[in-house]
């Protein structure tokens, strides 16, 4: 299974112009375009971009559910691999609506001990 599968094409078009414009060296903050979850375990990740030389990895805030979410790149391939307790894949949260920027729900997270969203 490709995670390219869990985003959507006009998510994947978002996160990709994201990762151009983190690329050319804008100063760039912007709101997390996809929320990805273990439905069996408490991991989340916020994706803002991919990468624009390599789409297969994204950046964003991550949290695997021990405490220390953190702002980091991921291979989507590597995602699509991961299961949760019950062998159960990520998900994409289809009701995410973000309201702030990355660093907003990253400074919450580190505050909270996890991705509040």
């Amino acid at each position: 299974m490709s995670a390219t599968f869990i985003i959507p094409q006009a998510e994947r078009e978002r996160l990709l112009a994201n990762g151009r414009l983190s690329a050319a060296g804008e100063d760039l903050d912007p709101l997390p375009v996809v929320k990805l979850f273990t439905p069996d375990a408490n991991a989340v990740w916020l994706i803002s971009e991919l990468d624009a030389d390599d789409p297969g990895i994204a950046f964003g805030l991550c949290d695997l559910g021990l405490g220390s979410p953190e702002l980091g790149f991921v291979a989507l391939a590597e995602l699509a691999s991961v299961r949760g307790s019950l062998g159960l894949p990520i998900e994409r949260d289809e009701h995410f609506r973000p309201d702030k920027p990355l660093s907003a729900y990253a400074a919450e997270a580190r505050a909270q001990g996890r991705i509040i969203a």
